[in-house]
């Protein structure tokens, strides 16, 4: 499960990413954000990055926390109701009865996030964050039976994005209204997911 779901967020990840040039090419001369970060933290260009450099991403960080949103790679889970639930809009759950929890909607819910289609890594800034409901954010799960990989993932992925970033600018060729998915444990794409790779200079 951790490849599968792991592999999931990088696509998804690298996809929106090539889509959201405002992101990615922030400033005028084409160093985009995220490798301005990168070079700042590892200035040798071959170095590889440690853990605490991993750890200083956090423009990284937020962004990946952004795509996971939108893009959770585990889109539903479900759990046992362990006693009787009363629901805010009055129905009851029975203790025993199976409970499947949409991710994929809670994560783009306008209840819970502002303009919820527009990507923002802001929204992971700690004030932002303070905020929200604790809940509103579930790419890990949450509480007892949450993912146990979920920092290992975090630094699996900006290990990846680092050695991607520095190397080559991101151009799109699928976009995200044209993606399809398919029912599945992980969230899978109905088809590939295409983005363009250009050597950086």
């Amino acid at each position: 499960m951790g490849h599968d779901t792991t592999a999931a967020a990088i696509c998804y990840t690298l996809m929106t990413l090539a889509n959201e040039g405002n992101i990615q090419y922030l400033f005028n001369d084409f160093k985009d954000k995220l490798v301005e970060e990168i070079k700042n933290i590892l200035s040798d260009s071959y170095k590889l990055p440690t853990y605490t450099d991993l750890k200083s991403m956090k423009f990284m960080e937020r962004c990946i926390k952004e795509c996971l949103r939108l893009y959770p790679s585990v889109p539903l889970i479900g759990r046992v109701a362990g006693e009787d639930i009363k629901t805010h809009s009055g129905y009851t759950i029975p203790k025993g009865c199976n409970i499947n929890i949409l991710i994929y909607d809670i994560h783009r819910s306008s209840q819970y996030w502002e303009d919820p289609e527009k990507f923002d890594p802001d929204r992971f800034l700690p004030e932002n964050i303070a905020k929200r409901h604790p809940f509103a954010y579930l790419p890990f799960s949450a509480g007892s039976r949450n993912c146990i990989g979920q920092k290992f993932a975090m630094l699996e992925i900006k290990a990846a994005l680092c050695g991607i970033l520095r190397k080559f600018k991101l151009k799109p060729i699928d976009t995200p209204d044209t993606i399809r998915f398919r029912s599945d444990m992980t969230l899978r794409s109905d088809g590939e997911i295409r983005v363009k790779f250009e050597i950086r200079n």
